[in-house]
């Protein structure tokens, strides 16, 4: 029973090893344009966009396939990141009763884009970067399944912006991105508003120069 086992084993491996290869060639065959203008123009080596798509983290080589498979190429499809991201069904919903809007979960979507933006939310939640350092900073106040959703979408629109233009290479902002942009005036604001819920009174000096 177990060498039957490991003879499947075997034999699905070669089978999928078989069809990676022809994926990867119909890929490669697809970003060729007439003109031979492929993908990653501009730097010394053109680049697949297979490629490309792999230096978002946490998306790998497989990862970036399925995601191409679902989308496609063409981004004139989707005039904007954000007409993708509510066509893969990542953005929160709008309910609304009578005067009264509240914010809804996201739809199913495509189950396989999903699933595969899902894993790499995952593994992006793990690095330091700056989807890292987004999902640390919503999971303290949405929660892990909210934060994951919001990485996705995060590396959805990275996906739309480098497929969009064909010369674009992925640049991480940085982990610390939201600090070195942080507003003075607001995060005094915040941290007086809690304070104040603690039951505190707060005032504020300047400090000298």
């Amino acid at each position: 029973m177990c060498r039957i086992l490991l003879d499947t084993v075997d034999y699905l491996t070669v089978q999928i090893d078989k069809l990676t290869a022809r994926i990867t060639l119909r890929l490669s065959e697809l970003a060729t344009t007439e003109d031979d203008e492929g993908p990653g123009q501009g730097t010394l080596m053109p680049i697949t966009d297979t490629e490309r798509l792999d230096e978002i983290p946490g998306v790998g080589p497989s990862t970036a396939q399925v995601i191409l498979a679902e989308i496609g190429l063409d981004m004139s499809v989707f005039p904007t990141g954000g007409h993708l991201v509510s066509w893969a069904k990542l953005s929160p919903r709008t309910l609304q009763s009578g005067n009264k809007n509240t914010s809804g979960p996201t739809g199913k979507g495509n189950p396989w884009l999903r699933s595969a933006l899902g894993e790499a939310a995952i593994s992006a939640a793990r690095t330091d970067t700056f989807v890292g350092a987004r999902y640390r900073r919503i999971v303290k106040r949405r929660g892990h399944m909210k934060a994951l959703v919001a990485v996705a979408r995060s590396i959805l629109v990275s996906v739309w912006h480098l497929m969009n233009d064909p010369t674009a290479r992925y640049r991480d902002l940085g982990p610390d991105f939201h600090t070195r942009n942080l507003d003075p005036g607001r995060k005094s604001r915040d941290l007086v508003r809690q304070l104040k819920a603690l039951g505190h009174d707060v005032t504020l000096t300047p400090a000298a120069a």
